[in-house]
């Protein structure tokens, strides 16, 4: 059973965790805070692991798991995790393709110890093609699926996104397939081979942009905050800063235009129709932009909002949690480190009504949990000072 209570929603599951980095973490993050028992595997000699231990993103990533250590290129190391396999429902890894087929736990190794396994695998460009064995990356993924392509301003050139969108959609994917892949096995007894890709997860990402040319042959262009179709949707200057307004269609619209004492524009033919607001964006936000000049963000956002416009502010991110929704949905959470003491880090944001996520225990030490798990598969105290003496925990 697991040591970790977070949740009972996946009390009887275990992942196993060769993960690193930030894609492979996200996709078991979900797992281990609904209560899933974790099992972070890790190597007996520290490694990069993609940030310092002790800093927020290891700790934000890697909450409510066990560590232990091993070597899996030793004998008995890959015979302790072959036993770990036999129990557990799940292996999470996001090793280059190659790597787990020369550790020897690739899918049929894997499948051949313990038939209801399954493994997700998370690569940067997929397990098999041209772009197998190259090396994957957040940024590069951004400008391999075009998303770069279609940020940022007009002639400013390419734009990454300032967060690992590629990286957390590929782990958030593999989350999602892992789970579809727990209910078939209800049917079929078997388990089953999920893989994503930070490639694929920023292609799945881009969405009616990717689907502009795969429809139409269309190839989407750089519009920095407006939206690519629907205008007026952008960032607009105001008294004290910019917010967010978003008005599609012909009803939003005209509430714009009310809201800011501008009856002329809807009449105006350049703006009467959705096309021609896009068409004509330039000329469209420089009138909007006079018109907002004229209050407050907080002004426009609760005049625009009393009137059914979506809108927002901009904040930084001091700001955004100190927002009143942001705290009354518990997007932070507090969890006790032995090392570091109390943490507030970004919480599950998935909301179940009778079993829900929690955050219980702060990210392990490495090898913390190394005499508990070995015990746990039938190992005496002995064996685990064997096993610490020749280096295979």
């Amino acid at each position: 059973m697991p040591r970790i209570s977070a949740s009972p929603a996946l009390a009887g599951i275990r992942i196993l965790d060769l993960t690193r980095v930030r894609a492979g973490p996200t996709c078991v993050r979900h797992f281990a805070d609904f209560g899933a028992d974790v099992i972070k595997i890790e190597n007996t000699v520290a490694e990069d692991m993609g940030g310092p231990r002790e800093g927020p993103d290891f700790q934000n990533l890697h909450r409510n798991k066990r560590s232990i250590t091993l070597d899996l290129k030793a004998p008995q190391g890959k015979e302790i995790f072959m036993r770990l396999v036999k129990t557990a429902d799940v292996v999470v890894e996001n090793f280059r393709p190659d790597v787990k087929d020369r550790l020897g736990i690739g899918y049929e190794s894997l499948k051949a110890a313990n038939p209801r396994v399954i493994l997700a695998s998370i690569s940067g460009f997929g397990q098999d093609g041209p772009y197998r064995e190259r090396p994957g990356f957040d940024q590069i993924a951004q400008g391999l699926s075009g998303i770069m392509s279609v940020t940022g301003h007009p002639g400013g050139g390419p734009m990454r996104v300032g967060c690992a969108v590629a990286d957390v959609g590929a782990g958030l994917l593999a989350a999602l397939g892992v789970l579809t892949a727990l209910v078939e096995r209800e049917s079929s007894g078997e388990g089953q081979w999920v893989q994503s890709s930070l490639l694929q997860a920023g292609i799945q990402l881009l969405d009616f942009q990717a689907a502009r040319y795969t429809m139409s042959g269309e190839v989407p262009a750089q519009v920095g905050n407006d939206h690519p179709t629907s205008m007026p949707t952008s960032a607009y200057t105001t008294a004290d800063g910019h917010m967010n307004v978003a008005a599609t269609g012909t009803k939003m619209w005209q509430r714009v235009c009310d809201a800011i004492d501008r009856p002329d524009l809807f009449e105006h033919p350049d703006f009467r129709t959705a096309e021609g607001r896009a068409a004509n964006r330039k000329a469209l936000n420089a009138e909007l932009n006079k018109g907002f000049a004229t209050r407050t963000s907080a002004e426009w956002v609760e005049i625009l909002n009393k009137g059914g416009v979506p809108c927002g502010p901009i904040y930084t991110m001091d700001k955004v949690f100190a927002d009143p929704q942001v705290q009354h949905v518990q997007a932070a959470a507090e969890v006790e480190s032995r090392t570091l003491g109390r943490l507030r880090l970004v919480n599950q944001p998935v909301k179940l009504s009778r079993t829900p996520a929690k955050l219980v225990a702060a990210s392990p030490e490495r090898g913390e949990h190394n005499e508990e798990i070995l015990v746990e598969l039938g190992f005496n105290s002995q064996d685990v000072k064997k096993f610490r003496s020749e280096g295979i925990v």
